[in-house]
This record gives C-alpha cells, structure tokens and sequence, in this order.
C-alpha cells in the first residue's frame, strides 16, 4: 500500500532546514503508526512538487531516514517504511476535557429512535430467522444485477456516475416507473410528478416535512409502521392514532380537523389487512369532506402471489389529494435504499427542494443500475421467482402453525411476507422472544407497532422471507413449545 502525498505538509512556522522538517514530519508519521512497515512512500519527485521544495531536499532526507533505518530502499521501486523501523509506542489515550456543553439545552429537538427496535445485525447466524423483511441472498439475481452495475459504469453512462444531477433523478428510472411499475397500480404520473428516494422510509419523512408542523394533525394507523409514528414525532405534529379492524383503517374514526391520513390499504402494516374497494372509496369521500390529504405506502404490491391487488387508493383519487409511496426494497432488497413519491405536481416540487438541501439526490450510479435492471426484465423475472418461494414458505408456515395450534391475528389476502400472530392474553412476546433468540428463533414482537400506553403484548409477526421452506417446521414448533412453557 503507498502513502498518500496528501498527508505530507510543512509548518510554515517549524524550525530547522527543510531536509530536516520533512525527516521530522516522515518520522513522525512512523512513530504515531499513521505510517505502516512496508507501505511505499510518494517518490522524491511527487513529494517535492507536492511540497513546493526541490527535489534534491526529497532525496537528501530520505537517504539520512535509510541511514537511521526508518526507511528503506528497494532499486528501482522506491522508498519503503522499514520492517526495523521504531515500533509505535502503546500509550493510553490521553484524558479528554471536561465537556462543558448543557447539550441537553442546546438541542433544539431530540432524536432517539423512539419505539422503532433494533434487528440482530447478526439475523442470519440463527437458524430460525422469522424477520421480515430481510432479504433472502438465494433469491436475489446476483448475476444480472452485477452486470448492470458494469454496464452503469461503462462509458456511455460515465456522468451517471460523475455527474451531479442536483435536484433532478434518472431519466430511466423514473421512465421505467411511470411506463411499467405504476400502471400495475393503475396509477398514470408524468415524470414531473415522481421523485426517486432513499427508500419508502425517506418519502415518508419528506411528506411529513412538507405537509406537518405543530399547527397541523395527521391521523395514522394503529397498529403502524413504527417508523412512521416516530417521524410523526419529529415533525411535531398533533398525532390521532385510528385502531384499525380486518378491513384496515376506519374512516368513520377520522376527525374533522385532520389534515394528513396516512394509510397502508394493500397491506396493512403489520396486521397484513387488507382494504376493500368499497372502504376505499369511502376513504376517499371522508378525506374530500376534509380537505384532507393522504398518504398511501403500498410497500409490498409485487408480493401478491395469492391473487391481484386491489386497485391503489391512487388510481381512484380524481382529485389529487393522494400522495403514493412505493419502495424497491421488498422486492429486490433492503439495503438498495430506493423508493420515490408519486403525487402532484405541486406538492412534487416542494418534496424535491427539500431532498435537494438534504442528500441532493440517490447516488445516481445506483439509480442507473436499478434503471437496467428493471427494464432489462430482471426485475420481473426476480418477482416471479420471489412470489413462488413466498408462496410455498406461505403454505409450509401456514400448516405449521395450525399444526401447532397457534393463532393468526392477520394473513394477507394476497400474499406477502409475514404473518400476524396472536398469543393467549397474558402473554409477554417481548419476553418470549429474548426466550425464543437463546434458542435460535427469531420473532418480532408486536408491542412496537402500537401507540399509547396500554399496548397489548401478546402479539407478534412472523416474517418468512428470510428463512428457507425446509426450516419453518422446526422453528414453528420450538415457538409453540415456548408459548406452552
């Protein structure tokens, strides 16, 4: 490894001939660690333009570092960190100062997460993990999605990967959105009405930022996303959580003072209901009663390999007031972060400024790739072959539990990737589950997902993406054991 020319520098205000400054500076470097045996130092002729000094200052203090054994020199490669050179000295870190910042007080607002829990970064090492949505590395088209990362770094696409495109996105992929991914949901959008995000979860705190302050009330589902509830908090609005029953979010609940709805209709999260067409358009009615708006997050319309989606509340709304989220992170992978917004004009423009005084815009290299690999026909090809593992873990997990005669609190209607449990009242899921992780199971507690005081513990979500069919048997009947005890 060669060291950069970039870490080399002279003080201007240092003692001493120039030879003796860079000695000091090349020794320095060695004796703090920063400078590793082996690693190849910047040539006499880099360094000396680098520093402004001749050349001959370069060579004449690396030959009295060789002298001292600091360096060493190998023909025609060059100057090298000698393996004799003096060992860093192992010293304790020295005591910082005292840190006399009321931070507490300078804070404008705290951040902590609030109810959202933390998955094991280590899920994958159990042999029962019941997570949802984690993705399943035997399912994912490894191959076709590295060749398009190669073909988005080819020449033609160079400034999709240099450029800076501010507040703008992909052309390809906000093509690909509107021609292919949102007429599935009925939904016809110009590209001035899409934006590309960093994940659902980014366009939900984008549309919070634009439509909530203090003044204002959003009505939200409870259970919920407990992601959404804590960006609700952050934006500082009046929250009314809604219990939602096997058909969703009742819209009779909504208050007359509510400005924002925020919705999963498709696929209720996490209870998995979902919303009938009739509930729809009477949603629909109540908000235009309102003036209010709403925001649907139709996370996981690919997976439904039971039977078609109902038609988003999008595609229905003739008014505008519908603000659609959508997410490739279910359907491809999490870690990929793209999702986008699809909503007026208007409101399209104010979510965009707003990324753009934040992240700009999604690394446009990930944009292209994602870009190629959907109309490619990747992307289709991956859905197909998702929905059918879904589908058979759906129909092994299924026969498990009632097997084991544990209760299902919510099943999607038309697929998906997760289960909704119910335990016997009296039941502490969390506690069954720190129970459940010793034995190599992984569960998702239900109490997260509910708002108030009074959250009910005997809940719980099984997801199955990221637990092969041959697994679920066994861990099923390890959670029912643990539930009897």
């Amino acid at each position: 490894m060669a060291i950069s020319v970039e870490t080399f520098f002279l003080n201007p205000d240092a003692q001493g001939t120039l030879q003796a400054q860079i000695q000091q500076v090349v020794a320095e470097g060695i004796l703090s660690g920063r400078f590793h045996r082996g690693e190849k130092l910047p040539s006499s002729r880099k360094l000396a333009s680098h520093l402004g000094v001749s050349r001959i200052t370069v060579t004449l203090a690396y030959t009295e570092l060789l002298a001292n054994d600091y360096l060493t020199s190998r023909g025609r490669s060059g100057y090298f960190v000698s393996d004799n050179a003096p060992v860093p000295p192992v010293y304790a870190p020295s005591h910082r100062k005292h840190d006399r910042v009321d931070w507490p007080r300078a804070f404008s607002r705290t951040f902590t997460g609030g109810d959202t829990p933390k998955k094991p970064g280590d899920w994958h090492s159990y042999r029962y993990p019941f997570i949802y949505g984690q993705a399943d590395p035997t399912l994912f088209d490894h191959a076709n999605w590295r060749l398009c990362a190669l073909r988005a770094l080819g020449q033609k696409d160079f400034t999709s990967l240099t450029g800076d495109y501010y507040d703008q996105d992909d052309p390809l992929l906000v093509e690909f959105i509107a021609r292919h991914t949102l007429p599935r949901r009925g939904i016809a959008a110009r590209p001035e009405e899409i934006l590309i995000t960093m994940g659902a979860q980014n366009a939900l705190w984008l549309t919070a930022q634009v439509l909530l302050d203090p003044t204002r009330k959003a009505a939200v589902e409870d259970p919920c996303y407990h992601a959404l509830r804590d960006i609700l908090r952050q934006s500082g609005c009046q929250m009314a959580p809604l219990r939602v029953d096997a058909d969703g979010l009742p819209p009779q609940e909504l208050s007359s003072d509510t400005d924002v709805i925020f919705t999963t209709p498709s696929h209720q999260s996490p209870t998995t209901a979902t919303m009938p067409l009739a509930r729809r358009r009477v949603l629909l009615d109540r908000a235009r009663e309102l003036d209010a708006l709403i925001v649907e997050d139709d996370y996981e319309f690919e997976l439904a390999f039971l039977a078609a989606p109902s038609p988003s509340l999008k595609s229905l709304d003739s008014d505008g007031r519908v603000i659609y989220v959508g997410s490739f992170s279910k359907s491809l992978c999490p870690g990929l972060r793209l999702g986008y917004i699809v909503g007026s004009e208007p409101f399209i423009r104010q979510a965009r400024a707003l990324r753009a005084s934040v992240l700009r815009h999604p690394p446009g290299h990930l944009q292209r790739t994602a870009a190629y690999f959907l109309s490619l026909g990747h992307f289709d090809a991956q859905i197909r072959r998702m929905s059918k593992a879904l589908h058979e873990r759906r129909q092994v997990i299924e026969h498990a539990v009632d097997e084991h005669g544990l209760t299902i609190a919510g099943r999607g209607v038309y697929g998906g990737s997760s289960l909704w449990m119910r335990a016997e009242s009296g039941a502490n899921m969390s506690t069954v589950a720190q129970s459940l992780a010793r034995n190599g199971v992984l569960i998702e507690p239900g109490q997260p997902f509910f708002s108030g005081p009074k959250q009910p513990e005997n809940f719980y979500r099984l997801g199955y993406s990221s637990i092969p069919a041959s697994r679920i048997p066994a861990g099923i009947e390890r959670i029912a054991q643990c539930l009897k005890a």
